[in-house]
């Protein structure tokens, strides 16, 4: 598929700046597969929307303050964005402007007085390792870090207070992420307890969310773009209820394309051991990077947002369910004041 496929006209005006209030009034845009039928609902009627039996995959990766301002020797403000730790004190970080972080250059953040930083080394894709002089990084997350909210929102720079809450889903347990798994944005404790009530099982994997999800797509085919691995961990709980479910015919539904990757990862590892679409409990990196064509082993629906153009996530979504029904729901979604990207509405594709 050529990447001009991933394109689809969109406003400014439609990417969502704020969160829904509360969440379960997010706007839900239902696609059925089958008869390419599209309608329009909300959040707080996912229960009566779901079948009883379903099994509920949610992502519980925590977001962390990863964003840190910082000033170069020289006064100038550094952006640092830590992504994943190699040692207390070290970890690796996206940087902007990357120019003036070549070796050796020491940091500041917080500053006279405030923690101290070095640029340790420079990774062939431009990530710098990035070593904290007198604490842990972790420390100086907790002290200096705000909410990475993504670019396209205005303050994403000088975030609300309020974002550290809403930026996070209700259910979020293990730290990790630099972006939030954001179709489960939309849970509320009400929604949750009326799944349950209605016989909808919910189990939870855990991938945190790193940069390979959000870098764009350069290669003129998609099928020549790879999404970085990720840390996953799927428990032995976790794996007996989906395989359970699909032993006996229950639909295992994705909220979002994190908690897709993780199965479907899981999934394609268990390979002859377990089976075609067997998971498999897994403590390690998720690789699988999803294309029109894939054949997907466990999941069976997806609840997630509307994604970005020439984006791996809006690949993933044409693949379970076919360019032209998403570029027609996204259509519809546009030209009825829907919401799009991290803080928008969303869609179940069923």
């Amino acid at each position: 598929m050529d990447l001009a496929a991933l394109e689809y006209p969109l406003p400014p005006s439609a990417i969502a700046q704020t969160p829904a209030e509360p969440r379960e009034a997010a706007r839900l845009l239902a696609i059925d597969r089958a008869s390419g039928a599209l309608r329009d609902h909300v959040v707080r009627e996912l229960p009566d929307l779901l079948r009883p039996g379903d099994c509920l995959v949610v992502n519980d990766s925590r977001v962390i303050p990863a964003r840190v301002f910082a000033e170069d020797a020289g006064g100038r403000r550094i952006e640092l964005l830590f992504v994943e730790p190699l040692a207390p004190d070290r970890w690796r970080a996206l940087v902007r402007p990357g120019r003036r972080c070549h070796a050796r250059v020491e940091l500041r953040a917080g500053g006279e007085g405030g923690a101290r930083l070095r640029v340790e080394g420079v990774e062939p894709d431009g990530v710098r390792v990035i070593e904290r002089l007198d604490g842990t990084i972790e420390q100086l997350l907790a002290t200096h870090g705000l909410p990475p909210l993504p670019p396209y929102i205005e303050r994403h720079a000088k975030p609300g207070p309020e974002d550290a809450e809403r930026y996070q889903t209700i259910y979020a347990r293990t730290p990790g992420s630099i972006a939030a798994p954001t179709a489960g944005l939309h849970f509320s404790d009400d929604v949750v307890t009326r799944l349950r009530a209605r016989g909808i099982e919910i189990h939870a994997v855990t991938l945190h969310v790193g940069p390979g999800t959000f870098r764009p797509i350069k290669s003129a085919r998609v099928e020549g773009h790879t999404v970085a691995s990720e840390r996953v961990v799927i428990s032995e709980a976790t794996a007996r209820a989906v395989n359970a479910a699909r032993a006996e015919g229950r639909r295992v539904v994705a909220v979002g394309t994190t908690a897709t990757r993780a199965l479907e990862s899981a999934a394609i590892a268990s390979g002859a051991a377990g089976g075609p679409g067997v998971v498999r409990a897994m403590d390690g990196r998720a690789e699988l990077t999803i294309h029109p064509g894939h054949r997907f082993r466990v999941v069976d629906a997806l609840l997630t947002n509307f994604h970005l153009p020439r984006s791996s996530l809006l690949s993933l979504v044409f693949a379970l369910a076919g360019r032209d029904l998403i570029l027609r729901a996204y259509a519809h979604a546009v030209a009825n004041g829907y919401r799009f990207y991290s803080y928008g509405d969303a869609t179940l594709i069923e």
